[in-house]
């Protein structure tokens, strides 16, 4: 896709070839075109290149010189009349465009303001995943964590991980503790211990300070699973409009939530390569290494095919879920899958205490709980690593723990 395209006259072409990056225009373009963007958006983008590139040249700078600064220099040069919403989204794909295909030099991190934790973060990012051998996911849980106590600990001083103490993490601990769930501030529990053996494993503290963290109290299976009715499930699945292609897509991925119990990141990740529709089968990439081959039941396949056929836009991304909206990329994680889920609740008009992705996932539990299925049975549809994490669902069975019930002192039923 050239910039003929979109400027089809000789005269158009002539106004828009000028500058230092006249020369790649085409390129940009064919890019803008892979990502989705509407004609008019396309145009609007390509304008503004060309006047970034005549201001380049009016500048005296050459196109190694462009770098974040210089595009914040440029941006404030337009006047309120000339200036239009995605401008600084514009200037940053170009930018990224250009260092990706080497035109201009990638960012270099500033010398005046280095980010003091980002050594520490990348020695443990490192150990994570090479030591450790954890998931991409699990990092990205981590490493905020880790952020925000660093931020804290030595907010006012430079970075001396010898002086980490216990009363540093503890409080640390105690105050997300005011403003997280208990489940949270056990995920921050955990990549604190981590983080600590980490630091004493290099020699960076002395003493091995994991041991020494405030425990938080959970009590083993003393939540019961938040879930839907079934005809709660059915009312969230006919929200999403198959008339419409965010419908259509909405409306899949509802149904690997409802029908396979698949988690928000599975679903998130999933690409074309993983759907065998010769055998009917969808290989999820489930928790760390672990990639299971799933039966697809009939409403789940002619969801998928409505969607891929009248609805996924077409676009160079493998993944099967893309934005409906330019840039047509992959969903960035399981926030997306969870807002698709979230939306079709308040369209069915469901207001549960709980609205995650993973409501549908305990809804499909407990309904096949209460239609005779094992729990050696649920623990294989949701691909359980363990079975004491399916027998939670136990709880569920109110029928069957009434039967276990001891009488009443005094003969009362």
């Amino acid at each position: 896709m050239s910039t003929e395209f979109y400027f089809p006259s000789r005269t158009s072409q002539r106004w828009l070839r000028v500058g230092l990056l006249a020369g790649d225009l085409d390129r940009f373009a064919t890019r803008l075109e892979a990502q989705g963007y509407a004609r008019q958006s396309a145009v609007s983008k390509l304008r503004l290149v060309r006047n970034l590139s005549r201001w380049l040249e009016h500048q005296g700078l050459g196109i190694e010189a462009l770098d974040e600064p210089r595009i914040e220099a440029f941006l404030l040069t337009r006047g309120p009349r000339c200036v239009q919403r995605g401008d600084a989204v514009t200037t940053r794909q170009l930018l990224s465009h250009l260092r990706a295909v080497g035109r201009t030099p990638l960012a270099a991190p500033s010398p005046q303001n280095p980010d003091p934790f980002a050594p520490v973060e990348h020695r443990y990012e490192r150990f994570l995943v090479n030591e450790r051998g954890v998931s991409r996911a699990t990092v990205k849980n981590y490493l905020p964590i880790i952020r925000a106590f660093l931020s804290e600990c030595f907010a006012a001083r430079d970075v001396a991980l010898e002086t980490i103490t216990v009363r540093d993490v503890n409080q640390f601990i105690t105050r997300q503790s005011r403003r997280l769930s208990r489940s949270s501030v056990k995920l921050f529990v955990t990549a604190l211990r981590s983080f600590l053996r980490h630091l004493h494993q290099r020699g960076d503290i002395p003493v091995d300070l994991a041991g020494a963290l405030v425990p938080v109290v959970s009590w083993r299976l003393s939540g019961i699973p938040k879930s839907l009715a079934g005809e709660q499930v059915e009312a969230v699945i006919r929200s999403c409009d198959p008339r419409t292609s965010a419908g259509r897509r909405d409306r899949a991925i509802v149904l690997l939530l409802a029908r396979l119990g698949l988690r928000a990141g599975e679903v998130a990740a999933m690409t074309l390569d993983d759907l065998d529709w010769d055998a009917g089968v969808v290989t999820v990439s489930g928790k760390g290494p672990r990639r299971e081959p799933l039966p697809l039941p009939c409403e789940v396949s002619e969801a998928l095919v409505a969607y891929l056929r009248d609805g996924r836009p077409q676009c160079p991304t493998r993944h099967v879920f893309v934005r409906v909206h330019a840039p047509h990329v992959g969903f960035a994680g399981p926030v997306a899958i969870i807002n698709v889920v979230q939306r079709a609740l308040a369209r069915a008009d469901i207001d549960p205490p709980f609205r995650g992705a993973h409501l549908l996932r305990h809804s499909l539990a407990t309904a096949m709980l209460r239609h005779g299925a094992s729990l050696e049975e649920i623990g294989q549809i949701l691909r359980h690593a363990s079975p004491d994490t399916t027998w939670i669902y136990a709880k569920v069975n109110l029928e069957a723990l009434r039967a276990l019930a001891p009488a009443w002192p005094g003969g009362a039923s």
